[in-house]
């Protein structure tokens, strides 16, 4: 830890965030004991924390066996600020502000009941560019945003997301083993850059956007277009660092984690 990081430390809060995560992975609660002991705490500092946790309402107390579980508070906190919602008004800006850089279109398409749906678009800020309009479904095997959906979640789920899904329009019947050939290369790449299945000259260059368990809630696609005349906007590379930048930013937002600034270290 940097000495700037360490000065301005919070051992307090520190602590009582260490004890509302332990928690969250024990939902029939724990002593307070078991809480000191697996946090590495004396029983006196602990006590205090939960003391305050309870308090507030972060955490119950049962009075039968002195265990401690965490409320509802913060699932009904969380609920005045929905993260899908807040994802899409984070990654709007960000979108737009990729594609002055990258002279190209991109968009955010997301899983509802099997159809794959473009849930955000940011066009190119030149003459020409490809976007596609927000409600817009697509495919699910022979597009970029389809395939890394799949790759990116649990075998039960990627059944039932075959199984749900319904061809959009000029989308062929879904080869399964093609499919899976597919799933184990984005899987092992963490991203797919394919030749376009629906125009020719296009090159789709698609990241995940993951939570927590390394589930793809939403997917960010470039349909990367190759300028053939005396312009010189970043090449299909640079487009490429600049996205996957883009999705991990937006993935670590989504997750609470790290400490990037969105759109850091965008440039090509």
């Amino acid at each position: 830890m940097t000495q700037t990081a360490d000065k301005y430390r919070a051992p307090a809060l520190e602590k009582g965030l260490d004890i509302i995560e332990l928690l969250a992975d024990y939902g029939d609660g724990l002593a307070q004991g078991d809480i000191a002991r697996a946090l590495d705490r004396s029983q006196s500092e602990i006590y205090r924390m939960l003391t305050t946790l309870v308090r507030r309402g972060y955490v119950v107390r049962s009075p039968g066996d002195d265990l401690y579980t965490l409320s509802l508070k913060m699932f009904a906190l969380s609920q005045r600020h929905p993260p899908i919602g807040r994802l899409l008004e984070t990654a709007a800006p960000q979108m737009r502000m990729l594609t002055r850089k990258a002279w190209q279109s991109c968009h955010l398409g997301m899983e509802s009941n099997g159809d794959v749906v473009i849930v955000a678009s940011a066009e190119s800020p030149g003459n020409w560019g490809l976007a596609l309009r927000v409600g817009t479904v697509i495919g699910l095997g022979n597009t970029g945003t389809g395939r890394v959906l799949a790759a990116f979640r649990p075998e039960d789920e990627l059944s039932d997301l075959v199984a749900q899904h319904r061809l959009a329009v000029g989308e062929p019947p879904i080869d399964a083993f093609e499919l899976r050939d597919h799933i184990a290369r984005i899987r092992e790449l963490g991203y797919e850059r394919m030749a376009s299945a629906t125009a020719v000259g296009v090159t789709n260059l698609s990241y995940p956007v993951l939570n927590q368990d390394g589930r793809a809630i939403a997917v960010l696609t470039c349909p990367f277009l190759e300028r053939i005349d005396d312009m010189k906007p970043p090449s299909q590379d640079e487009v490429h660092r600049m996205c996957k930048a883009l999705a991990e930013d937006l993935t670590a937002f989504y997750c609470g984690t790290g400490d990037r600034t969105l759109f850091e270290g965008l440039e090509p």
